[in-house]
């Protein structure tokens, strides 16, 4: 008996796409061959997944079902599936004889099947941009002296934090990154308000360090009584889909900044140490002392990030570059790709896998439902 595509073998494919299994038995058996197959169920399987982890309820694998397989010649056995869902899916053939006999099943395990958004399938190239570097100085090899002492201001204990880049800034670079260029994805650093005076690291503060998730930096926007900083954003988005580009934002959703809206109101759903206090992450022996690090042992946590992909899927965003995701526990992977999928299935994850381990990366790929990945290891 053999079977194709091989058992135990992993496929990429993208939405629109179709494969055709072939069960080869003896010609002279007689009997009926099935593809057992998730194949077709990744909205049964994502409502599983939401359920089993809000209301506790088992996840019962009710994606799976049995597709008939037409005989077309003596001993050969097809079917062709069509790939319309995008998601991570399994499938393996059988072959029932019919005099009765145990099914029979070719030896290996099942083929994984990895189902990517149609529009991913070609020209993925990617244009990473720092808002707030697309300033007046964007473009000159070193910024302007500023006009006065800052670092004597600093050592006085005053804040001088320079003008920066803005949205509508980097608005009038689109032609030249999604025309010259031929770009097709805007890739943008966090975005998220930063710490001005309170453990702030550097001149502006790290991106990385976002006090609340789901606001927008308002020293990215201009002062404008008719656009909110979030509308400049959106302005941004539109700008960004007339071209025919998608946006990507970074979410660092392993941590926030000191003094974050979700360290004052929800204190508990931060890692401690054995003395009480705040835990900072970091990677490569280095601590990032600027930031502080989430507990996804606590269910609310993890339900309320969801919701913070989703807020940002409903101003346009695309994809999301998932920072120091290895550090973010699969499982909670596994439930906010879910939860997002449910109303934007076309959703790209990308993994940042820098300082994690080659096994963490391929189990998120393989089993939690992240799409891209890169890391200093490939």
């Amino acid at each position: 008996m053999k079977q194709t595509p091989e058992p135990g073998s992993s496929l990429l494919a993208h939405a629109g796409d179709a494969i055709d299994f072939t069960l080869h038995v003896d010609g002279a058996r007689r009997g009926r061959a099935i593809l057992r197959t998730s194949l077709g169920g990744a909205r049964v399987r994502r409502r599983e997944i939401v359920d089993s982890a809000d209301a506790g309820r088992p996840a019962l694998a009710l994606e799976w079902r049995d597709v008939p397989m037409e005989e077309v010649e003596p001993g050969v056995h097809r079917a062709r599936i069509p790939l319309a869902e995008v998601g991570a899916f399994r499938a393996k053939a059988c072959f029932f004889p019919a005099d009765g006999g145990k099914p029979q099943w070719p030896q290996g395990g099942d083929v994984r099947i990895k189902t990517a958004p149609a529009w991913t399938c070609r020209g993925a190239s990617v244009y990473t941009a720092f808002v707030r570097q697309f300033g007046a100085s964007c473009g000159e090899a070193r910024s302007p002296k500023p006009p006065f002492d800052v670092t004597a201001m600093d050592r006085a204990g005053w804040t001088a934090i320079p003008p920066e880049g803005t949205f509508r800034n980097l608005v009038q670079r689109l032609d030249t990154i999604f025309g010259d260029a031929r770009f097709r994805i805007l890739q943008l650093l966090p975005i998220h308000p930063v710490p001005t005076t309170f453990a702030r690291m550097g001149r502006y503060g790290s991106p990385f360090a976002g006090t609340d998730f789901l606001a927008v930096n308002p020293a990215l926007a201009e002062f404008d009584a008719a656009a909110t900083p979030l509308d400049q954003f959106r302005e941004l988005v539109d700008a960004v889909h007339a071209r025919g580009g998608r946006l990507f934002m970074d979410l660092p959703a392993n941590h926030t900044g000191w003094a974050s809206t979700l360290q004052i109101h929800h204190p508990e759903w931060f890692r401690r140490g054995s003395l009480g206090r705040f835990v900072s992450p970091g990677a490569w022996g280095t601590v990032w002392e600027d930031l502080v690090e989430l507990d996804y042992a606590n269910a609310g946590l993890r339900g309320f990030m969801a919701g913070v992909f989703e807020f940002w899927c409903r101003q346009g965003v695309d994809g999301f570059r998932c920072d120091a995701g290895y550090m973010v526990p699969g499982e909670v992977w596994r439930y906010i790709v879910a939860r997002v999928r449910e109303q934007f299935p076309d959703t790209v994850f990308l993994l940042e896998g820098l300082g994690g381990k080659l096994t963490v990366t391929r189990t998120l790929l393989a089993e939690e439902g992240l799409d891209w990945a890169y890391s200093e290891i490939f």
